[in-house]
Formats: structure tokens, sequence, C-alpha cells
């Protein structure tokens, strides 16, 4: 499907991207969208490797497989530049967004790619800042709303609100909204 947006994120257990791909995939629903968001790992422990996909798209999705060629790929961890393919698949017109310290010429040498968009952020910063814990999800999802702009901002914290009202203490919300808006002010692109 040709107006199906795929996207790769790239994190660590315990990171938040298993998080964050299923509330991407509710807020697209929200939108009327057609969405799925889901993880991709094994066995392993809490800081190993691991993967989360997004579809999104305005017809139906008969796809049910790993993505392989995405639109975008988030990474949460930016040491996993050195030891995956985070650009695999990714096509001339792609994007990465990398939660880092670093510039986004400095990323973009460090992979030695050409063509693409290469954003970046300091995700883990905003969310000690703001959350007071070291989890990048809630940044990366304010950044990857701002460099693709195919929902709105509000939808995504709409459903932040939803599923943080149940379970999580009201600043551990209003937080996670402040990270979210801090990183789709903060991230940068060449």
């Amino acid at each position: 499907m040709a107006d199906m947006l795929e996207i790769r994120w790239h994190g660590r257990g315990g990171q938040g991207a298993k998080t964050a791909s299923l509330l991407l995939a509710e807020a697209a629903a929200m939108e009327g969208k057609y969405s799925q968001g889901f993880p991709d790992y094994g066995p392993e422990r809490m800081g190993a490797p691991m993967r989360g996909f997004n579809r999104i798209s305005e017809e139906p999705i008969r796809l049910h497989c790993a993505i392989y060629s995405p639109k975008i790929v988030v990474v949460l961890d930016d040491t996993l530049i050195s030891t995956a393919d985070i650009a695999s698949g990714l096509p001339d017109d792609g994007i990465i967004i990398v939660n880092t310290l670093k510039k986004p010429a400095e990323i973009r040498a460090e992979l030695g790619l050409e063509g693409r968009m290469i954003y970046t952020v300091n995700a883990t910063g905003i969310a000690i800042d703001e959350i007071g814990r070291p989890i990048p999800n809630s940044p990366m999802l304010g950044a990857l709303v701002k460099v693709s702009p195919f929902l709105p901002l509000e939808s995504v914290i709409e459903q932040i609100k939803k599923k943080f009202s149940h379970g999580f203490r009201p600043e551990v919300l209003e937080g996670n909204v402040r990270a979210i808006n801090r990183a789709y002010e903060e991230v940068t692109s060449e």
C-alpha cells in the first residue's frame, strides 16, 4: 500500500518502545485511521535490544509481519547505532530520529549515510527533567509527531492522558505531557 506509513522503533527493554508503538497505534485509531502497533522481542531481559513497529493507513491493513522497509526509524538508545543496522530497508527519502546528545550531522557520519533526513533530540534528558526517570519513549513520540505530522500532537497527548490517567499519579501524567511537548519543540535536523 503506497499510502501506508511504516515505522520501526529500536530500543532496549525498559525504554518504552513497546508502549510508544502501542500508544501511537491507539492515537491513530482515535483519528479514524487503521493502525498496528506491536513489539518484536524474545525472552530478553531489561536492557536487551528490541524493536517495535507501527503501520498507519487510511485503508485496512492486511499485513501482519515485521517491518523491513520503514519510512521512519525511531532510535531510543544511540548505542544501538553501533550494534544494529538501524538504516536497514530505509528508503533515500526516509527519516531517522535518534535520542542522543549528538547533532544530526554527527549521527549521519556515524551511520555513513547519504540521503535520508536525520533528526536528534535529547529525549533521555527531557524525560529525566520532566518525568524524573530516564525513559525516553514519551519525548520520542513528541519528536516523531513533529518531524512527520501524520497525526496531530493533540491526539497523541489525548491518548497519553487516557492511558496514564489510571494507575499513574497526576504528576507522572503531567510530566509525560510536558516531555512530549518539549521534544516536539526541541527536535533538530541538519
